[in-house]
Parts: C-alpha cells; sequence; structure tokens
C-alpha cells in the first residue's frame, strides 16, 4: 500500500495577536493570510527547530492513529514582521524566527482536559499513553496534560517535549530499544488497560512506509547547520524514520514498562 505525505499547507503570518506565555518558548497566537488564527511555535526559541520537528512528527503519528489534533501548518514570518513589536523579548524572538516556522489551528474556547472531571474509556486512554511511549514523550502529566477539550472530544497538543533523543543523538539507535521510564507521571496511565490490544493494533498502522512518509514532510532548512550530525537533510531525515521504525518493532519494551509502572500505580 502507498502511503501519501500529509499535505501541510503553508500560510503567511500576517498579525502578532498575543503572546500565550506557557514555559520557556513564548508561542503565540497569531494570524494568517488565510484568516484563521494559529498557535505559532518560534524557531528561534529555547529548543529552536527541534521542537519543531518534534511537534511535526508526533502531531501527524497522533493523526494517522486516528486522534484528534489542531491542523499543522508551515507559518512564514517576514523580515519585518517584528520591527513594530515594542516589547523587546518578542522582538528578539521574532527577529530569530525570520522564516519558517510551525503553527497549530487555534481551538477557540477549548479547555484544558481534567483528568478529575472527564473521564476517559481504558481504550483511549491506553492509546494515548502508547503514543507517548512511541514518542517519549514527557510533557503528558497532570501537572500540564497537553490535552484540550473542544466541542465535547479530546484533543492531542503540543508535542513538541517528544522525542528528546534528538538533541544528542549519541547512540540513538540504543536509545530506540529503551523503556520510557518517566510514563510512571502520565496523567492517563492509571485508566490504561489495554495496552496489548492497542499495541497489536497500533503496530498494524505504523508500516515503515508510513512513518517514511511522515519525516518526508519535514523542511530541508529544519535539518541543515551547524547543529545537525548529519552530512545532508535526507541522510537527517531517515534517521528520524529509522529510529520511530526500531522503537516499534521492539515496543514491547516500551508496553512492558508501562504497565510495570501502571501496577504500582494501582
Amino acid at each position: 500500500m502507498k502511503y501519501n505525505p500529509p499535505e501541510i499547507r503553508s500560510v503567511q503570518v500576517t498579525r502578532y495577536v498575543t503572546p500565550l506565555r506557557e514555559g520557556g518558548s513564548l508561542p503565540a497566537l497569531v494570524e494568517a493570510d488565510d484568516e484563521f488564527l494559529y498557535v505559532l511555535k518560534f524557531r528561534g526559541a529555547g529548543q529552536g527547530v527541534k521542537a519543531l520537528i518534534a511537534e511535526l512528527i508526533g502531531g501527524e503519528i497522533a493523526r494517522a492513529l486516528g486522534f484528534r489534533v489542531p491542523e499543522i501548518v508551515f507559518s512564514y514570518l517576514d523580515e519585518a514582521f517584528g520591527r513594530t513589536e515594542p516589547d523587546e523579548e518578542i522582538q528578539d524572538l521574532l527577529r530569530a524566527s525570520e522564516g519558517m516556522n510551525l503553527g497549530l489551528h487555534y481551538l477557540s474556547g477549548a479547555i484544558t482536559f481534567d483528568a478529575l472531571v472527564t473521564t476517559i474509556d481504558p481504550q483511549l486512554a491506553s492509546q494515548i499513553v502508547w503514543l507517548d511511549s512511541l514518542l517519549i514523550n514527557v510533557d503528558r502529566t497532570a501537572r500540564n496534560t497537553n490535552m484540550l477539550m473542544w466541542h465535547k472530544e479530546l484533543w492531542l497538543i503540543d508535542h513538541g517535549a517528544s522525542l528528546y533523543f534528538h538533541h544528542s543523538w549519541q547512540n540513538w539507535e540504543e536509545q530506540a530499544k529503551r523503556p520510557f521510564a518517566q510514563i510512571k507521571d502520565h496523567v492517563l496511565l492509571s485508566k490504561a488497560g489495554e495496552l496489548d490490544t492497542v499495541d497489536t493494533e497500533f503496530r498494524a498502522i505504523l508500516t515503515p512506509e508510513l512513518i517514511r512518509s511522515i519525516v518526508s514532510v519535514i523542511p530541508d532548512a529544519w535539518l541543515k547547520g551547524a547543529e545537525s550530525p548529519f552530512e545532508t537533510a535526507e541522510e537527517h531525515r531517515q534517521a528520524y524514520a529509522h529510529f520511530l521504525e526500531i522503537r516499534i518493532a521492539h515496543s514491547e519494551i516500551f508496553v512492558k514498562e508501562a504497565q510495570y509502572a501502571r501496577k504500582a500505580l494501582i
């Protein structure tokens, strides 16, 4: 079966609406030339383009698995965009982020998911725990769930802290086979009683062809530079694919770790 790459639209940012002061990355609410609002993740923020790559890969894998994820778009900032910004910190961020950034469609009126208020069934909880174990996503805890309720449906957001191995790329092939110990802090772990079933279903979906189709859309501009340990953007891109393929092939390692951590909770 042939898998086509995700269709990622490109938009031009036309208006900076307001900063969203969450953590140190200073995402912002912006308007684009299609007249929609987006949560913009800046290439010039703390973790740079690596956070954007993790957001792109994590979001599109989640979408391929059937989760609700806000539309991801490539968002362009013109070099003159920040000249009139009075806040020096924001102005510096805008200047450092000229070119291609990443935006997520703004879910107006959405509220933060609260596990004490909204009940999640074991299958959905297991699916989200499996996804975050695959992506080594450290940022889905009770303190910061990174899930929203919008029109009575659950949406997953903010995968920028995933795939943290790529901040060094040391022994990355071995890291792909490691358990994910931080899963013990996952907000839905206690509900995730169907991990074995989900593992079988999700492994069948995430074929090497599908993974390669997703990583193929990572822009060359995000894969080149002094920090890249690879000679070419394509080699860099394929390393992401290979990491994920290895991790999926050895998913029993992170599934067992999640099951062990869950037993300790209940």
